[in-house]
């Protein structure tokens, strides 16, 4: 159904009407509870990134990373924005939740958003993402048309895997839950070039 050969995730039991909604719960993180941890959500054919970017965050960095996959950021929008009319019409009434804050309400750290498109289109439900004043961080492909590899694009826009994770480790520290050294390390041990071209000046 996309634009990539790829063999897709079993769908997990339960995940059906998250699909319909557009967001479930792909893989959840087996690393200690104790360590700390991130939500990761990927839509289209970058989630088999963001899927490789939970196991470097876990394998290398001791980082439990939640995966979600997000079939339609646009329909979460949708519902939050009906949640948030909801409550404007209903004064008396306890807030409505958007769906999006019912699934991430009990789960632990920073949300990073990875997706083919522009970072506005993952960033359309920061609204209620934040609600829970959380970061969010959303990675896309701003700048000027180009054609290569779909690997060297990823690398070049800045949402391979190695950015997801890279992003992941940041805000982490900007939370204060890590060091920012312990970010400093995983640019290097990610060769990431601190110097690279910024893709939307480029």
């Amino acid at each position: 159904m996309m634009n990539e050969n790829y063999s897709h995730p079993a769908m997990p039991a339960g995940a059906a009407p998250g699909i319909l909604k557009g967001l479930y719960l792909l893989r959840e993180s087996r690393v200690a509870a104790d360590r700390p941890r991130v939500q990761l959500l990927g839509s289209g054919a970058i989630l088999r990134e963001v899927i490789s970017a939970a196991d470097l965050l876990e394998g290398d960095f001791a980082v439990g990373a939640d995966m979600w996959s997000v079939p339609s950021f646009t329909e979460l929008r949708r519902e939050g924005l009906a949640a948030e009319r909801w409550s404007l019409l209903h004064p008396e009434q306890p807030r409505r939740l958007s769906f999006v804050e019912t699934c991430l309400a009990n789960r632990k750290g920073p949300v990073v958003a990875a997706t083919d498109y522009v970072r506005l289109f993952a960033d359309q439900i920061r609204p209620f993402v934040s609600t829970h004043v959380r970061r969010y961080v959303v990675l896309g492909t701003d700048g000027f048309g180009r054609s290569d590899r779909r690997s060297q694009l990823r690398h070049f826009f800045e949402v391979d895997r190695r950015f997801i994770a890279l992003a992941a480790l940041k805000a982490l520290a900007d939370e204060g839950t890590i060091p920012a050294a312990a970010v400093s390390a995983a640019l290097r041990k990610l060769e990431i070039d601190p110097e690279k071209a910024d893709p939307t000046r480029v």
